[in-house]
């Protein structure tokens, strides 16, 4: 049986469907011989949204993942997709099966309850707050605001890290490298701020700072994207890391996701005083 070249996937949530996205995008990317079509149905809560998004499905019938409370609603849409003979799954299901044989207590079902306003939701309102206002070397008065600061030299990601660390509820701020502009003091000072660099291969650097400099039509940039200047700006980066003893980690072949796990994972071994054994380098 030959396989389709693409599908229909559809996501039903009655809430935001960031988690059933995760979920979804973590099992499609194992299939890279066919690209899934995204149908992206949130905050379902009523019988009339339902009918919708059942009309959508009916349309363009394909895998149908879903995380919705509501009985009647589940019942209603697993049916329609049982008549269309199609797969329907509650994704989180098998997973609240372990939670209840290992604890022996039911579930109680709660719609969008990942995203209650608790101190961890306003802790990571007060990261981003904090993130966007230090941005790109607008580094804090006082270090010690920061959780972490990341460093590199253009275009490795400092910025799309730090934001993803600061939606993970870390205050981080990040500062370009240049060789020709010394360390600011405040950050080579004690401190309790969790310092990490970031580089890329050269490759990859010139390729992004290439594409930014046609995209910014800017004709007067080509030490920007030199190769020679590159490979100094990445050894200076590597200077001053073994210098102040700051961790590296490539983001060559990372995403932005990977990256920020692996710095949130460093700073997690520094406060427990464990050996980090997580492969910063791509070698």
């Amino acid at each position: 049986m030959a396989l389709p070249s693409l599908f229909h996937m559809h996501l039903v949530s009655d809430a935001t469907g960031e988690t059933l996205a995760a979920i979804a995008k973590a099992a499609a990317v194992q299939y890279p011989m066919v690209r899934a079509i995204e149908h992206t149905h949130p905050l379902v809560r009523t019988q009339r949204q339902l009918k919708r998004v059942l009309a959508d499905i009916e349309q363009q019938p394909g895998i149908v993942l879903y995380t919705v409370v509501n009985k009647s609603l589940v019942a209603d849409l697993e049916q329609h997709c049982r008549d269309l003979k199609i797969p329907c799954l509650d994704v989180l299901q098998p997973i609240m099966q372990v939670f209840e044989s290992y604890l022996g207590a039911p579930q109680t079902p709660t719609v969008a309850g990942q995203h209650v306003l608790d101190a961890g939701y306003f802790r990571r309102i007060d990261a981003m707050n904090f993130t966007m206002a230090h941005d790109d070397g607008r580094l804090p008065d006082n270090m010690n605001d920061a959780d972490i600061v990341v460093l590199g030299i253009s275009r490795t990601s400092k910025t799309p890290t730090s934001l993803y660390l600061a939606q993970r509820g870390y205050k981080t701020t990040n500062l370009p490298l240049v060789p020709s502009v010394p360390i600011p003091e405040q950050l080579t000072a004690p401190h309790m701020a969790f310092v990490v660099c970031l580089v890329a291969n050269v490759d990859r650097i010139a390729d992004v700072r290439r594409n930014r400099a046609i995209l910014m039509a800017d004709r007067d940039l080509d030490s920007y994207v030199d190769r020679d200047a590159i490979i100094a700006e990445i050894a200076y980066t590597r200077k001053i890391a073994a210098q102040y003893g700051w961790p590296i980690i490539d983001v060559t072949r990372r995403s932005i996701e990977e990256s920020a796990t692996m710095i949130i994972k460093l700073l997690q071994d520094r406060k427990t005083g464990s050996k980090s054994e997580i492969e910063t380098s791509n070698g």
